[in-house]
Protein backbone atom coordinates (compact mmCIF):
# COMPACT_ATOMS: atom_id res chain seq x y z
CA UNK A 1 0.00 0.00 0.00
CA UNK A 2 1.06 4.04 -0.91
CA UNK A 3 0.00 6.89 0.19
CA UNK A 4 0.43 9.54 -2.69
CA UNK A 5 -1.01 13.28 -3.09
CA UNK A 6 -1.55 15.59 -6.19
CA UNK A 7 -1.28 18.09 -3.43
CA UNK A 8 2.67 17.45 -2.91
CA UNK A 9 4.79 15.23 -3.60
CA UNK A 10 6.80 12.89 -0.50
CA UNK A 11 9.70 15.30 0.54
CA UNK A 12 8.58 18.55 -0.42
CA UNK A 13 7.05 21.76 0.56
CA UNK A 14 3.49 21.75 1.61
CA UNK A 15 1.58 24.38 -0.66
CA UNK A 16 0.67 27.44 1.55
CA UNK A 17 -2.63 26.22 0.30
CA UNK A 18 -2.46 23.81 3.12
CA UNK A 19 -1.39 25.43 5.33
CA UNK A 20 -2.99 26.94 8.26
CA UNK A 21 -0.56 30.18 8.27
CA UNK A 22 1.91 31.63 5.75
CA UNK A 23 4.62 34.00 5.92
CA UNK A 24 3.86 37.59 5.56
CA UNK A 25 7.07 40.59 5.44
CA UNK A 26 4.90 42.74 8.31
CA UNK A 27 3.51 41.06 10.77
CA UNK A 28 5.23 37.66 10.52
CA UNK A 29 2.53 35.80 9.57
CA UNK A 30 -0.74 35.76 8.57
CA UNK A 31 -4.11 33.12 8.06
CA UNK A 32 -3.97 30.56 4.89
CA UNK A 33 -7.09 29.12 3.28
CA UNK A 34 -5.87 25.97 5.14
CA UNK A 35 -7.08 23.12 2.93
CA UNK A 36 -6.78 19.54 3.56
CA UNK A 37 -4.47 17.82 0.76
CA UNK A 38 -5.56 15.50 -1.72
CA UNK A 39 -4.45 12.33 -0.20
CA UNK A 40 -5.09 8.83 -2.61
CA UNK A 41 -3.85 5.37 -2.14
CA UNK A 42 -4.19 1.71 -3.93
CA UNK A 43 -3.60 -1.85 -3.06
CA UNK A 44 -5.08 -2.56 0.28
CA UNK A 45 -4.39 -5.65 2.18
CA UNK A 46 -7.25 -8.34 2.27
CA UNK A 47 -9.20 -7.55 4.74
CA UNK A 48 -9.27 -4.45 4.94
CA UNK A 49 -12.21 -3.01 6.86
CA UNK A 50 -11.74 0.63 7.80
CA UNK A 51 -9.26 3.39 7.35
CA UNK A 52 -7.50 5.68 10.22
CA UNK A 53 -5.97 8.53 9.02
CA UNK A 54 -2.88 10.87 11.12
CA UNK A 55 -0.87 13.46 10.37
CA UNK A 56 1.54 15.07 12.99
CA UNK A 57 4.50 17.28 13.20
CA UNK A 58 6.87 15.43 15.07
CA UNK A 59 9.54 18.52 15.29
CA UNK A 60 7.25 21.01 17.83
CA UNK A 61 9.53 22.47 20.63
CA UNK A 62 8.89 21.23 24.02
CA UNK A 63 9.74 24.74 25.32
CA UNK A 64 8.07 27.88 24.31
CA UNK A 65 10.29 29.93 25.44
CA UNK A 66 11.74 31.73 22.50
CA UNK A 67 8.98 30.57 20.26
CA UNK A 68 7.49 33.65 18.23
CA UNK A 69 9.96 36.01 19.98
CA UNK A 70 11.41 39.08 18.51
CA UNK A 71 14.80 38.69 17.95
CA UNK A 72 15.42 35.26 19.37
CA UNK A 73 15.63 31.53 17.38
CA UNK A 74 14.34 28.30 18.62
CA UNK A 75 17.33 26.53 18.82
CA UNK A 76 17.93 23.14 16.74
CA UNK A 77 18.97 21.13 19.62
CA UNK A 78 15.90 21.80 21.52
CA UNK A 79 13.97 18.53 22.02
CA UNK A 80 11.29 17.94 20.14
CA UNK A 81 7.75 16.67 20.14
CA UNK A 82 4.68 15.12 18.01
CA UNK A 83 1.85 18.06 17.03
CA UNK A 84 -1.06 16.29 15.87
CA UNK A 85 -2.38 18.55 12.90
CA UNK A 86 -5.47 15.47 11.55
CA UNK A 87 -7.02 12.81 13.34
CA UNK A 88 -9.95 10.66 11.56
CA UNK A 89 -11.24 7.30 11.97
CA UNK A 90 -13.85 5.07 10.48
CA UNK A 91 -12.59 5.95 6.59
CA UNK A 92 -15.02 3.12 4.91
CA UNK A 93 -12.55 0.09 3.27
CA UNK A 94 -13.64 0.76 -0.15
CA UNK A 95 -12.53 4.60 -0.05
CA UNK A 96 -9.08 4.97 -1.85
CA UNK A 97 -8.81 8.93 -2.21
CA UNK A 98 -9.60 12.16 -0.22
CA UNK A 99 -10.58 14.94 -2.91
CA UNK A 100 -8.76 18.59 -1.42
CA UNK A 101 -10.58 20.41 0.83
CA UNK A 102 -12.84 18.05 1.50
CA UNK A 103 -12.29 17.99 5.19
CA UNK A 104 -11.63 21.69 5.38
CA UNK A 105 -11.40 24.97 4.15
CA UNK A 106 -10.92 27.93 5.74
CA UNK A 107 -9.15 28.75 9.20
CA UNK A 108 -12.37 28.68 11.58
CA UNK A 109 -11.90 31.04 15.15
CA UNK A 110 -12.52 28.73 17.91
CA UNK A 111 -12.48 24.98 15.92
CA UNK A 112 -14.45 23.42 13.05
CA UNK A 113 -17.55 21.18 14.28
CA UNK A 114 -16.61 17.53 14.64
CA UNK A 115 -19.34 16.45 11.72
CA UNK A 116 -16.90 18.22 9.20
CA UNK A 117 -16.14 15.52 6.22
CA UNK A 118 -18.04 12.86 4.23
CA UNK A 119 -20.66 11.61 6.39
CA UNK A 120 -20.00 8.23 8.50
CA UNK A 121 -16.21 9.37 9.43
CA UNK A 122 -15.16 10.41 12.57
CA UNK A 123 -12.47 13.38 13.30
CA UNK A 124 -10.75 13.79 16.86
CA UNK A 125 -9.14 16.90 18.29
CA UNK A 126 -6.24 18.44 16.88
CA UNK A 127 -3.26 19.87 18.96
CA UNK A 128 -4.58 23.49 18.18
CA UNK A 129 -7.00 22.45 21.00
CA UNK A 130 -4.32 22.62 23.51
CA UNK A 131 -2.01 25.97 21.28
CA UNK A 132 -5.26 27.99 21.70
CA UNK A 133 -6.12 27.06 25.26
CA UNK A 134 -6.88 30.77 26.92
CA UNK A 135 -7.08 32.69 23.62
CA UNK A 136 -10.78 34.87 24.01
CA UNK A 137 -10.38 34.63 20.27
CA UNK A 138 -9.47 31.23 19.14
CA UNK A 139 -9.90 29.01 22.30
CA UNK A 140 -11.75 25.83 21.29
CA UNK A 141 -12.28 22.30 19.90
CA UNK A 142 -10.17 21.92 17.00
CA UNK A 143 -11.57 18.82 15.10
CA UNK A 144 -10.06 17.41 12.00
CA UNK A 145 -7.73 19.14 9.90
CA UNK A 146 -5.79 22.06 11.05
CA UNK A 147 -2.55 22.45 8.61
CA UNK A 148 0.66 23.59 9.56
CA UNK A 149 1.82 26.78 11.46
CA UNK A 150 5.31 26.53 12.72
CA UNK A 151 6.99 28.42 15.18
CA UNK A 152 8.11 31.70 11.97
CA UNK A 153 11.65 32.09 14.20
CA UNK A 154 12.28 27.75 14.34
CA UNK A 155 16.07 27.17 13.24
CA UNK A 156 14.77 23.77 11.76
CA UNK A 157 12.06 23.08 9.05
CA UNK A 158 8.95 20.84 9.81
CA UNK A 159 8.21 17.71 8.76
CA UNK A 160 4.53 16.89 8.44
CA UNK A 161 3.93 12.94 8.23
CA UNK A 162 0.26 11.88 6.85
CA UNK A 163 -0.10 8.18 8.00
CA UNK A 164 -2.79 5.75 6.58
CA UNK A 165 -3.60 2.68 8.48
CA UNK A 166 -5.55 0.08 7.13
CA UNK A 167 -7.55 -1.93 9.99
CA UNK A 168 -8.98 -5.05 10.44
CA UNK A 169 -12.21 -3.27 12.15
CA UNK A 170 -14.98 -1.67 10.71
CA UNK A 171 -14.90 0.76 13.24
CA UNK A 172 -11.72 2.42 15.63
CA UNK A 173 -12.81 1.80 19.13
CA UNK A 174 -12.59 5.51 20.80
CA UNK A 175 -15.03 8.25 21.11
CA UNK A 176 -16.11 11.65 22.12
CA UNK A 177 -13.16 13.52 21.34
CA UNK A 178 -10.71 11.48 21.08
CA UNK A 179 -7.15 12.19 20.42
CA UNK A 180 -4.44 11.06 18.23
CA UNK A 181 -2.32 9.11 21.09
CA UNK A 182 -6.04 7.35 21.71
CA UNK A 183 -6.28 6.35 18.00
CA UNK A 184 -2.48 4.78 17.88
CA UNK A 185 -3.59 2.86 21.04
CA UNK A 186 -7.14 1.48 19.83
CA UNK A 187 -5.60 0.28 16.62
CA UNK A 188 -2.43 -1.66 18.13
CA UNK A 189 -2.81 -5.13 16.81
CA UNK A 190 -5.47 -3.96 14.40
CA UNK A 191 -2.93 -2.69 11.46
CA UNK A 192 -3.23 -4.41 8.28
CA UNK A 193 -0.64 -2.11 6.84
CA UNK A 194 0.46 1.28 6.72
CA UNK A 195 1.75 3.97 4.46
CA UNK A 196 3.15 7.53 4.68
CA UNK A 197 3.56 10.81 3.12
CA UNK A 198 5.58 13.47 4.53
CA UNK A 199 5.75 17.00 3.57
CA UNK A 200 7.61 20.09 5.07
CA UNK A 201 6.73 23.33 5.73
CA UNK A 202 8.57 27.09 7.40
CA UNK A 203 7.52 30.32 8.34
CA UNK A 204 10.82 31.36 8.76
CA UNK A 205 12.20 33.66 6.21
CA UNK A 206 15.92 32.26 6.27
CA UNK A 207 14.39 28.54 5.46
CA UNK A 208 12.23 29.37 2.06
CA UNK A 209 13.90 28.95 -1.15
Amino acid sequence: MELLSSSFADGERIPDEFAFAVPDPESHVTLAPNRNPHLAWADPPEGTRSYALICHDPDVPTKPDDVNQEGREVPSDLPRTDFFHWVVVDLPGGLRELAAGSFAEGVIARGRPAEAGPPGTRQGLNDYTGWFSGDPDMEGKYYGYDGPCPPWNDSIVHHYVFTLFALSVPSCDVSGDFSGYEVRDAIAGKVLAEASLTGTYSLNPRLIA
